[in-house]
Protein backbone atom coordinates (compact mmCIF):
# COMPACT_ATOMS: atom_id res chain seq x y z
CA UNK A 1 0.00 0.00 0.00
CA UNK A 2 1.21 3.24 -0.56
CA UNK A 3 0.90 5.35 2.94
CA UNK A 4 0.61 8.97 3.11
CA UNK A 5 2.98 10.83 5.73
CA UNK A 6 1.52 13.37 7.51
CA UNK A 7 4.26 15.51 9.47
CA UNK A 8 5.64 19.05 10.46
CA UNK A 9 9.59 19.37 10.60
CA UNK A 10 11.28 22.61 12.65
CA UNK A 11 11.66 24.15 8.96
CA UNK A 12 7.72 23.88 8.76
CA UNK A 13 6.78 25.88 11.60
CA UNK A 14 4.94 29.30 10.94
CA UNK A 15 6.98 31.80 12.28
CA UNK A 16 5.28 34.89 13.51
CA UNK A 17 6.77 37.71 15.66
CA UNK A 18 6.87 37.81 18.94
CA UNK A 19 6.17 33.77 19.41
CA UNK A 20 7.86 32.09 22.33
CA UNK A 21 11.21 30.83 21.69
CA UNK A 22 10.12 27.01 21.97
CA UNK A 23 7.06 27.58 19.77
CA UNK A 24 8.41 25.34 17.44
CA UNK A 25 9.57 22.60 19.86
CA UNK A 26 6.94 19.93 19.18
CA UNK A 27 8.06 19.60 15.52
CA UNK A 28 10.51 16.91 14.23
CA UNK A 29 13.68 16.35 12.78
CA UNK A 30 14.11 15.28 9.33
CA UNK A 31 15.20 11.74 11.08
CA UNK A 32 12.20 10.81 12.23
CA UNK A 33 10.17 10.93 9.18
CA UNK A 34 13.01 8.77 7.46
CA UNK A 35 13.22 6.36 10.05
CA UNK A 36 9.03 6.06 9.69
CA UNK A 37 9.86 5.68 6.12
CA UNK A 38 11.80 2.61 7.10
CA UNK A 39 9.78 1.05 9.05
CA UNK A 40 7.03 1.24 6.60
CA UNK A 41 9.66 -0.20 3.62
CA UNK A 42 10.34 -3.00 6.07
CA UNK A 43 6.77 -3.78 5.68
CA UNK A 44 6.62 -3.68 1.94
CA UNK A 45 4.88 -0.43 1.71
CA UNK A 46 5.35 2.77 0.09
CA UNK A 47 5.52 5.50 1.95
CA UNK A 48 4.24 9.19 0.45
CA UNK A 49 5.20 12.24 1.97
CA UNK A 50 2.67 14.85 2.33
CA UNK A 51 4.23 17.19 4.75
CA UNK A 52 1.76 19.43 7.17
CA UNK A 53 -1.65 18.72 7.49
CA UNK A 54 -2.60 21.39 5.28
CA UNK A 55 -0.87 19.78 2.47
CA UNK A 56 -3.92 17.30 2.56
CA UNK A 57 -5.79 20.24 1.42
CA UNK A 58 -4.88 19.70 -2.68
CA UNK A 59 -5.37 16.27 -2.26
CA UNK A 60 -9.20 16.27 -0.84
CA UNK A 61 -10.27 14.69 -4.46
CA UNK A 62 -7.41 12.65 -5.02
CA UNK A 63 -4.74 11.75 -2.12
CA UNK A 64 -2.66 9.38 -3.85
CA UNK A 65 -2.41 6.82 -1.03
CA UNK A 66 -4.65 4.30 0.54
CA UNK A 67 -3.85 4.94 4.35
CA UNK A 68 -2.49 7.76 6.49
CA UNK A 69 -0.47 8.05 9.50
CA UNK A 70 -0.34 11.88 11.41
CA UNK A 71 2.97 12.58 13.54
CA UNK A 72 2.03 16.82 12.62
CA UNK A 73 1.67 18.78 15.48
CA UNK A 74 0.13 22.07 13.81
CA UNK A 75 0.21 25.47 15.71
CA UNK A 76 -1.65 27.97 17.85
CA UNK A 77 -4.85 25.48 18.23
CA UNK A 78 -5.65 23.22 21.06
CA UNK A 79 -7.23 21.20 17.74
CA UNK A 80 -3.68 21.27 15.82
CA UNK A 81 -3.32 17.58 16.90
CA UNK A 82 -6.85 16.71 15.01
CA UNK A 83 -6.22 18.58 11.76
CA UNK A 84 -4.79 15.83 9.63
CA UNK A 85 -7.46 12.99 11.18
CA UNK A 86 -10.18 15.55 10.89
CA UNK A 87 -9.44 15.73 6.90
CA UNK A 88 -8.46 11.91 6.68
CA UNK A 89 -12.14 11.14 7.56
CA UNK A 90 -13.41 14.02 5.17
CA UNK A 91 -11.21 12.35 2.25
CA UNK A 92 -12.61 8.62 3.84
CA UNK A 93 -8.92 7.50 4.19
CA UNK A 94 -8.25 5.05 6.89
CA UNK A 95 -5.33 6.50 9.47
CA UNK A 96 -2.85 4.84 12.14
CA UNK A 97 -3.17 6.70 15.53
CA UNK A 98 -5.98 8.40 17.64
CA UNK A 99 -8.54 10.09 16.18
CA UNK A 100 -9.08 13.64 16.41
CA UNK A 101 -11.56 14.37 19.51
CA UNK A 102 -8.72 12.10 21.33
CA UNK A 103 -6.03 14.41 20.11
CA UNK A 104 -7.52 17.27 21.20
CA UNK A 105 -8.93 16.69 24.40
CA UNK A 106 -5.52 14.46 25.38
CA UNK A 107 -3.89 17.76 24.46
CA UNK A 108 -6.26 20.27 26.81
CA UNK A 109 -4.63 19.12 30.15
CA UNK A 110 -7.34 20.43 32.42
CA UNK A 111 -10.07 17.80 30.67
CA UNK A 112 -7.75 15.37 30.72
CA UNK A 113 -6.81 15.14 34.01
CA UNK A 114 -11.16 15.19 35.16
CA UNK A 115 -11.50 12.33 32.84
CA UNK A 116 -8.31 10.75 33.80
CA UNK A 117 -9.38 10.94 37.49
CA UNK A 118 -13.25 9.43 36.84
CA UNK A 119 -11.22 6.58 35.43
CA UNK A 120 -10.23 5.98 38.81
CA UNK A 121 -6.54 7.17 38.26
CA UNK A 122 -4.95 9.29 40.87
CA UNK A 123 -3.76 13.16 39.27
CA UNK A 124 -2.50 15.82 41.17
CA UNK A 125 -5.00 18.70 42.27
CA UNK A 126 -4.61 21.66 40.23
CA UNK A 127 -6.44 24.97 39.50
CA UNK A 128 -6.58 27.47 36.50
CA UNK A 129 -5.56 30.46 35.62
CA UNK A 130 -7.72 32.20 33.13
CA UNK A 131 -7.52 35.42 32.22
CA UNK A 132 -10.35 36.63 33.86
CA UNK A 133 -8.93 35.20 36.68
CA UNK A 134 -8.78 31.71 38.80
CA UNK A 135 -11.42 28.77 38.45
CA UNK A 136 -10.67 26.75 41.01
CA UNK A 137 -8.29 26.05 44.57
CA UNK A 138 -5.37 26.89 44.21
CA UNK A 139 -3.53 23.21 45.04
CA UNK A 140 -1.10 22.33 48.25
CA UNK A 141 2.48 24.12 47.55
CA UNK A 142 4.81 23.67 45.75
CA UNK A 143 3.14 23.72 42.72
CA UNK A 144 4.48 23.54 38.68
CA UNK A 145 2.89 25.53 36.38
CA UNK A 146 2.16 24.88 32.63
CA UNK A 147 0.30 26.47 29.47
CA UNK A 148 -2.81 24.61 29.54
CA UNK A 149 -2.42 23.85 25.87
CA UNK A 150 1.03 22.56 24.94
CA UNK A 151 3.49 19.66 24.67
CA UNK A 152 7.25 18.86 24.44
CA UNK A 153 7.68 21.04 27.48
CA UNK A 154 6.38 23.88 26.25
CA UNK A 155 6.63 26.45 28.37
CA UNK A 156 8.70 24.97 30.80
CA UNK A 157 11.57 25.80 32.90
CA UNK A 158 12.65 26.32 36.58
CA UNK A 159 11.23 29.47 37.31
CA UNK A 160 7.72 27.50 36.86
CA UNK A 161 8.17 25.99 40.22
CA UNK A 162 6.06 27.51 42.60
CA UNK A 163 6.86 27.51 46.27
CA UNK A 164 4.53 30.31 47.56
CA UNK A 165 0.90 30.84 46.86
CA UNK A 166 1.78 34.69 46.56
CA UNK A 167 4.16 33.80 43.69
CA UNK A 168 1.51 32.00 41.47
CA UNK A 169 0.28 35.05 39.69
CA UNK A 170 2.84 36.97 38.21
CA UNK A 171 4.36 33.30 37.31
CA UNK A 172 0.87 32.55 35.68
CA UNK A 173 1.12 36.20 33.95
CA UNK A 174 3.97 35.65 32.29
CA UNK A 175 2.89 32.13 30.83
CA UNK A 176 -0.42 33.92 29.73
CA UNK A 177 1.29 36.56 28.08
CA UNK A 178 3.98 34.78 25.91
CA UNK A 179 1.39 31.02 25.44
CA UNK A 180 -1.61 33.39 24.51
CA UNK A 181 -3.47 30.46 26.90
CA UNK A 182 -4.88 29.06 30.39
CA UNK A 183 -2.57 28.22 32.74
CA UNK A 184 -2.62 24.79 34.59
CA UNK A 185 -1.13 25.36 38.39
CA UNK A 186 -0.48 22.22 39.30
CA UNK A 187 0.55 20.30 42.71
CA UNK A 188 4.29 19.29 42.19
CA UNK A 189 4.65 15.67 43.17
CA UNK A 190 8.38 15.26 44.68
CA UNK A 191 9.57 12.11 43.70
CA UNK A 192 10.42 10.12 40.77
CA UNK A 193 9.47 10.49 37.20
CA UNK A 194 8.56 7.52 34.87
CA UNK A 195 6.90 7.54 31.24
CA UNK A 196 5.58 4.26 29.83
CA UNK A 197 4.55 3.20 26.47
CA UNK A 198 1.02 1.71 25.60
CA UNK A 199 0.81 0.03 21.83
CA UNK A 200 -0.93 -2.34 19.78
CA UNK A 201 -5.21 -3.05 20.14
CA UNK A 202 -7.75 -6.08 21.14
CA UNK A 203 -5.68 -5.87 23.69
CA UNK A 204 -3.46 -2.62 24.06
CA UNK A 205 -0.29 -3.28 25.53
CA UNK A 206 2.42 -1.63 27.57
CA UNK A 207 6.13 -1.82 27.03
CA UNK A 208 8.64 -1.75 29.83
CA UNK A 209 8.68 1.46 31.88
CA UNK A 210 11.48 4.05 31.96
CA UNK A 211 12.69 6.18 34.79
CA UNK A 212 13.29 9.88 33.82
CA UNK A 213 16.46 11.27 35.25
CA UNK A 214 15.26 14.51 37.45
CA UNK A 215 17.33 17.75 38.54
CA UNK A 216 18.68 16.37 41.84
CA UNK A 217 17.78 20.13 43.60
CA UNK A 218 14.38 21.24 42.20
CA UNK A 219 13.22 17.25 40.96
CA UNK A 220 12.03 19.00 37.66
CA UNK A 221 12.30 16.24 34.90
CA UNK A 222 15.83 17.11 33.31
CA UNK A 223 14.12 16.36 29.96
CA UNK A 224 12.28 19.38 30.91
CA UNK A 225 15.92 21.70 31.44
CA UNK A 226 17.82 20.59 29.15
CA UNK A 227 15.93 21.63 25.77
CA UNK A 228 17.09 23.86 22.55
CA UNK A 229 17.03 27.36 23.26
CA UNK A 230 17.00 26.91 27.27
CA UNK A 231 20.77 28.04 28.97
CA UNK A 232 22.75 25.41 29.08
CA UNK A 233 24.56 23.90 32.29
CA UNK A 234 25.77 20.59 33.87
CA UNK A 235 22.27 19.75 36.41
CA UNK A 236 23.33 17.26 38.65
CA UNK A 237 20.76 14.42 38.12
CA UNK A 238 19.52 12.00 40.11
CA UNK A 239 16.93 8.56 39.85
CA UNK A 240 15.15 8.66 42.85
CA UNK A 241 12.96 5.67 44.40
CA UNK A 242 13.02 1.74 43.08
CA UNK A 243 11.55 1.00 39.80
CA UNK A 244 9.91 -2.50 42.09
CA UNK A 245 8.15 -5.09 39.72
CA UNK A 246 5.41 -4.42 41.88
CA UNK A 247 5.43 -0.54 40.66
CA UNK A 248 6.28 -1.29 37.39
CA UNK A 249 2.63 -2.91 37.52
CA UNK A 250 0.97 -0.31 39.04
CA UNK A 251 1.94 1.98 36.44
CA UNK A 252 1.74 -0.38 33.49
CA UNK A 253 -2.13 -0.85 35.14
CA UNK A 254 -2.87 3.23 35.30
CA UNK A 255 -1.49 3.31 32.00
CA UNK A 256 -3.95 1.07 30.43
CA UNK A 257 -6.80 2.88 32.18
CA UNK A 258 -5.88 6.25 30.77
CA UNK A 259 -5.19 4.70 27.19
CA UNK A 260 -8.61 3.14 27.37
CA UNK A 261 -10.39 6.06 28.98
CA UNK A 262 -9.23 8.64 26.13
CA UNK A 263 -9.82 6.29 23.71
CA UNK A 264 -6.56 5.93 22.11
CA UNK A 265 -5.82 3.57 19.36
CA UNK A 266 -2.38 1.97 18.40
CA UNK A 267 0.34 4.07 20.29
CA UNK A 268 1.07 6.57 23.12
CA UNK A 269 2.97 7.61 25.56
CA UNK A 270 1.48 8.20 29.64
CA UNK A 271 3.79 10.41 32.07
CA UNK A 272 3.61 9.71 35.83
CA UNK A 273 5.42 10.67 39.01
CA UNK A 274 6.11 8.63 42.13
CA UNK A 275 5.79 10.14 45.62
CA UNK A 276 8.28 9.32 48.48
CA UNK A 277 5.59 6.86 49.34
CA UNK A 278 5.49 4.51 46.11
CA UNK A 279 1.61 6.48 44.90
CA UNK A 280 2.01 6.88 41.50
CA UNK A 281 0.26 10.09 40.09
CA UNK A 282 -0.48 10.94 36.47
CA UNK A 283 1.16 13.59 34.76
CA UNK A 284 0.21 13.53 30.88
CA UNK A 285 -0.71 11.85 28.04
CA UNK A 286 0.54 12.07 24.40
CA UNK A 287 -1.31 9.46 21.97
CA UNK A 288 0.88 11.62 19.44
CA UNK A 289 4.44 10.39 20.73
CA UNK A 290 7.76 11.25 18.62
CA UNK A 291 9.20 8.52 16.89
CA UNK A 292 12.85 10.51 16.78
CA UNK A 293 15.33 7.90 16.99
CA UNK A 294 16.61 9.47 20.20
CA UNK A 295 13.33 9.55 21.40
CA UNK A 296 11.46 7.40 24.00
CA UNK A 297 10.31 4.88 21.53
CA UNK A 298 13.44 4.46 20.11
CA UNK A 299 15.06 4.04 23.69
CA UNK A 300 12.56 1.22 24.24
CA UNK A 301 13.67 -0.71 21.01
CA UNK A 302 17.17 -0.80 22.28
CA UNK A 303 15.76 -2.15 25.87
CA UNK A 304 14.18 -5.15 23.66
CA UNK A 305 17.11 -5.60 21.60
CA UNK A 306 15.57 -4.69 18.08
CA UNK A 307 16.79 -2.43 15.48
CA UNK A 308 14.59 0.79 15.60
CA UNK A 309 12.95 0.40 12.43
CA UNK A 310 12.45 -3.66 13.00
CA UNK A 311 10.74 -2.25 15.96
CA UNK A 312 8.22 0.55 14.70
CA UNK A 313 7.62 -1.87 11.87
CA UNK A 314 5.88 -3.89 14.55
CA UNK A 315 3.74 -1.62 15.95
CA UNK A 316 2.47 0.17 12.77
CA UNK A 317 2.04 -3.30 11.27
CA UNK A 318 -0.61 -4.11 14.08
CA UNK A 319 -1.77 -0.39 13.88
CA UNK A 320 -2.51 -1.56 10.25
CA UNK A 321 -4.22 -5.00 10.81
CA UNK A 322 -6.45 -2.51 13.17
CA UNK A 323 -7.83 -1.09 10.24
CA UNK A 324 -7.85 -3.46 7.63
Amino acid sequence: MRIGLIFDLFDDYPWIEGEAFDADAENEPEETVETLEAAFRTLGHEPIRIGPARNLLSRMSDPGFEVGISIAEGARSRNREGEAPTLFELMDVPFLGSDALTMSLSLDKAWTKDLVRAAGVATPDYCLITPGGRKGELPAMPAFLKPRYEGSAKGLTQANKIHDAEDVQPASQRLLETYGQDVLVEAFVEGSEFTVAVVGHDPARTLPVIQRAVEADSGIGLHVLERKGLPQHEYAWSLPGDLTPELEARLQRDALAVFHKLECNDFARIDFRVDGDGRPWFLEINPLPTFAPDGTFAIMAELMGQSYPDFLADILSEALRRIS
